[in-house]
């Protein structure tokens, strides 16, 4: 089975000038975590919710007055439609990542695939659990000194 079979065609998408704000509204009114960025009609990047909560809400910044660009994650991995859902699995467990983009043969974004997409359409439930075991590797939190000698 390959993505283009499962992915979702045409995904929703925000500009790289765009407030972080209004990125987060679309977010939520499109009840999505992921949103790939684009400067005009080329992918640039994506945003997570957590980018949002890490990377400017935590740090106490002004969410209406920064751009999209200036937090997203620029390096990311892709996949075609052609690509066979094991090789998109694989590619996420190795990035610990939940999603893709999925762009044509002149890279243009044409949809998103994500672990969800590959357990509920595929209904191959072990192996979305495997990655999902793999994308959550815990972390150790970081503590303050005082909390770590209680």
């Amino acid at each position: 089975m390959t993505i283009g079979e499962i992915m979702t065609s045409n995904p929703e998408t925000a500009q790289i000038t765009d407030s972080i704000m209004d990125v987060a509204s679309m977010m939520r009114d499109l009840n999505v975590g992921f949103m790939p960025v684009m400067d005009g009609n080329t992918l640039v990047g994506c945003i997570t919710d957590r980018d949002i909560v890490i990377r400017a809400v935590a740090d106490g910044l002004d969410t209406a007055n920064m751009s999209a660009g200036e937090i997203m994650t620029t390096d990311l991995q892709v996949v075609t439609p052609d690509t066979d859902i094991n090789e998109a699995a694989k590619i996420m467990e190795e990035n610990q990542i939940r999603r893709l983009p999925v762009i044509d043969e002149n890279g243009t974004l044409i949809g998103v695939v994500s672990l969800g997409d590959i357990a509920v359409r595929t209904q191959n439930l072990e192996q979305a659990g495997e990655i999902l075991e793999e994308v959550s590797e815990p972390s150790q939190p970081i503590r303050p000194p005082e909390e770590m000698a209680a």
